[in-house]
């Protein structure tokens, strides 16, 4: 496997856990759901730090779609080089420490590393076209 599928894996199994730290401080909160949260699915509070790790995912998501089409079209199209897997190594990281930074609550640090990671696309993208 190349090294941009296994950043891709990576970064895929990143995005899909990062409802959990949104779920833990829902359950510290609020306790377990019961039978009547199912029925009335009205918003319970939660902390600030979980306001922002539900943030945190959701934005996971949406940049997760992008560079995972690129991965797999530099996949099918057999570009796969240093520059490839140093992009989509970049990401992962740069993802990994968004989540963390977020979560966190550190402003300006957060808004350079997602920066980061959209240029590790932008690169991924030159890499592919060029």
């Amino acid at each position: 496997m190349t090294p941009n599928l296994t950043y891709l894996a990576w970064t895929a199994l990143l995005t899909a856990m990062l409802w959990l730290p949104y779920i833990s401080g829902q359950v510290m909160t609020n306790g377990f759901l019961a039978p009547s949260n199912y029925r009335d699915p009205t918003p319970r509070e939660v902390p600030l730090w979980g306001q922002r790790a539900n943030r945190a995912h959701i934005n996971a998501v949406e940049s997760f779609a992008p560079f995972a089409a690129l991965v797999l079209v530099a996949h099918v199209g057999g570009v796969s080089n240093k520059a490839t897997a140093m992009w989509a190594a970049l990401f992962f990281w740069a993802r990994l420490a968004h989540a963390v930074i977020y979560i966190l609550g550190i402003p300006f640090l957060r808004t350079l590393i997602f920066t980061v990671g959209f240029v590790a696309v932008v690169g991924l993208f030159y890499e592919i076209v060029m």
